[in-house]
């Protein structure tokens, strides 16, 4: 998938370009969980659990290190998981460990994320003040989720930032919950829901066909 490389000043990041598509997902996978089936549409119905587990995955098919260590029996758990939310799965998130050091595809934290979506801009939205112009939301989606990349880009090139889907970062909302943090809206909810800024979270083996990924990787200082 192609990323774009953002550099800050606390070190510099890749970014794919677009969320994980339903193609991307099925190549690694062999599945493709989604509702509203199409290849370039985001993969949804993807927990924090399953894009945790894809990412290693995914790095191990492009010969790259693997960032997270993965509790023994959460994959498993994961494959055989019925419901779109399950307790016992969401203990798993609490020791997943990620290798910061690792080149390796990973959830950005949201700090990562935010800085990503902003674009070197100041917009309400990811690109613009417009959401219109850049993302698919409650008033213009008719209901369901778009393929990739058909609306403008933010500064950096990102695409859809803001709307179709929303994507997990690593962080937990706070200490003291189970639930992760989602960031940029989607194509379900009103314009605030995909402003830059919002906030919102889920539990970590929560599947809903609002959420899917877009995975980051860390640059090496010394490159």
């Amino acid at each position: 998938s192609e990323m774009v490389e953002v550099n800050r000043e606390e070190g510099s990041f890749l970014v794919m370009k677009y969320q994980v598509t339903q193609a991307l997902w099925e190549s690694v996978t062999g599945r493709n969980p989604s509702s509203f089936k199409g290849a370039s549409r985001p993969v949804v119905q993807v927990s924090w659990l399953d894009c945790v587990i894809f990412a290693n995955q995914l790095s191990e098919k492009e010969g790259l290190e693997k960032v997270y260590e993965i509790p023994e029996g959460m994959e498993e758990g994961c494959k055989n998981q019925t419901d779109y939310r399950d307790e016992i799965l969401d203990e798993y998130a609490q020791s997943v460990k990620a290798n910061e050091e690792a080149n390796g595809y990973r959830l950005p934290t949201e700090a990562e994320w935010e800085y990503a979506a902003k674009g070197g801009e100041n917009y309400t939205y990811a690109g613009s003040n417009d959401l219109d112009e850049v993302g698919w939301y409650y008033e213009n989606s008719e209901s369901k989720t778009h393929g990739v990349g058909q609306k403008k880009s933010n500064g950096y090139g990102l695409y859809d930032m803001s709307g179709n889907v929303f994507e997990w970062c690593f962080d937990k909302w706070s200490n003291d919950s189970y639930d992760h943090v989602c960031r940029g809206g989607c194509w379900s909810l009103y314009a605030p829901y995909c402003e830059v800024s919002n906030r919102n979270w889920y539990f970590p083996s929560e599947r809903s066909f609002g959420y899917g990924v877009r995975f980051f990787r860390s640059v090496p200082q010394d490159s």
